[in-house]
């Protein structure tokens, strides 16, 4: 019986994945890199799989724990389903508050339905649908913003190596790059690009928020705090010409952000200043211990007050996006780490000089200041939070493609990109 459930459900999976590609690759300009680019993925994600990490052996041997409860006990299934403990086969898990590694369990308790427990199809399973939360997003940007070179959204989200590496196999980040760019692309297309806002799209926003928030709060409220103010900056601008000036659209989002703040604190105790600090403090001070022989970074006399953590908020922010410096370590992963952050230099340099010159690109301002505000505000929280740099390049992951995205639309980064025809073929129009 398990067989031909499994059998059945790929054979669905395969069928549906066919019919979109067809479709994908005919109605966008970009269809000639849709297929390699979810190749890249999934061979990526059986690579992260055959080095599978200890989180990743961790989510696996629960998830499977978790299948066979499904199987043998549906009800009880669906009590740990709803719940915060797993008791079964004489094993016991529990959590409390938000855990997203029990969350992810529960995902691969019911993944385990098609791929049997087998980890390559469980990694393929996550890394499509970080590849369609991806496509999603680039394909928002073609149609919504056709002023923007396509190929910007192309490499930030399906060609950026560490993107496309951490976003896939058994990971969170695989979860989190594809739930907050889909997310991101419907707002998007709704703002920008005239789509009609149906019933349909508001449940798969509701559900893609409630999927990026089980796997981070902190990361899911900076980027729904921004989706919010750009649909606050949208909605007045429809009845006020002057909350089209640059000036109105800098005011309007930060005051939706500092309300969206407050509210946030008064609902979820962990987020109040004093409780954030410690923790940011406490996090901090854990894995620097754990650090020590480990290329890190570290902060002078870090303490969990307000004045301290604004103090070593550029270091963390500069840290985040620039460290492993190239020869910090031998390893290979800080190599390639290495590499990428001079790329990423570079394209900076590139960017403050297209600024400097007027030449910034055609990024409306509002969607702007909300990525750069995004940008900056996790690269503190994880440049804080997180000090050894082998855990921040995979957590990094999330927003870096978000700031590549914003480096590569402005006019000299982008006569490096592969030119895309904007017309689209006959079959699409």
């Amino acid at each position: 019986m398990k067989i031909i459930v499994a059998i059945g459900l790929n054979i669905l999976l395969v069928v549906a994945l066919a019919y979109w590609l067809r479709r994908q690759a005919r109605a966008s300009a970009l269809g000639k890199v849709l297929l390699p680019a979810l190749v890249l993925r999934l061979l990526a994600g059986a690579a992260a799989c055959l080095a599978l990490t200890s989180d990743a052996a961790y989510f696996q041997f629960w998830g499977k724990l978790l299948n066979a409860q499904l199987w043998d006990n549906p009800g009880a299934w669906l009590q740990t389903l709803l719940g915060e403990e797993f008791h079964g086969y004489g094993e016991k898990l529990i959590f409390h508050g938000f855990s997203n590694t029990f969350f992810i369990i529960k995902l691969l308790s019911v993944l385990n339905l098609g791929s049997l427990g087998n980890t390559l199809l469980n990694g393929a399973y996550l890394s499509l649908f970080s590849f369609i939360g991806s496509w999603q997003l680039v394909r928002a940007v073609e149609i919504a913003l056709p002023r923007v070179p396509a190929g910007a959204a192309a490499v930030a989200w399906l060609a950026w190596p560490s993107v496309v590496y951490w976003s896939s196999g058994i990971t969170k980040e695989s979860l989190l790059v594809g739930s907050g760019a889909w997310l991101t692309a419907l707002v998007v297309g709704w703002l920008y690009g005239g789509q009609p806002v149906r019933p349909v799209g508001i449940a798969g926003a509701l559900l893609l928020a409630w999927l990026h928030f089980k796997m981070r709060f902190f990361f899911a409220g900076l980027l729904l705090g921004g989706l919010a103010s750009l649909v606050v900056v949208h909605t007045l601008q429809q009845f006020f010409g002057r909350a089209r000036h640059w000036l109105v659209q800098l005011a309007i989002i930060l005051v939706v952000l500092a309300g969206g703040m407050r509210v946030a604190a008064e609902v979820i105790p962990v987020l109040r200043l004093n409780k954030f600090t410690n923790q940011l403090s406490h996090n901090y001070n854990q894995l620097v211990r754990a650090s020590r022989t480990r290329p890190h970074i570290e902060y002078d006399n870090l303490k969990p007050t307000v004045e301290s953590i604004l103090s070593h908020t550029p270091k963390a922010i500069v840290s985040t996006i620039t460290r492993p410096w190239l020869g910090e370590d031998k390893q290979l992963l800080y190599i390639v780490a290495g590499l990428e952050n001079l790329a990423l230099l570079l394209l900076i340099g590139v960017a403050l000089v297209a600024l400097a010159r007027r030449r910034p690109g055609y990024l409306p301002f509002a969607l702007v200041v909300v990525l750069v505000l995004y940008c900056l505000a996790l690269a503190a929280l994880l440049g804080l939070s997180t000090p050894n740099l082998g855990t921040l390049n995979r957590y990094r992951a999330v927003l870096l493609p978000y700031l590549v995205f914003l480096l590569l639309q402005n006019d000299y980064a982008a006569r490096w990109l592969p030119r895309f025809r904007t017309e689209l073929p006959p079959a699409a129009r």
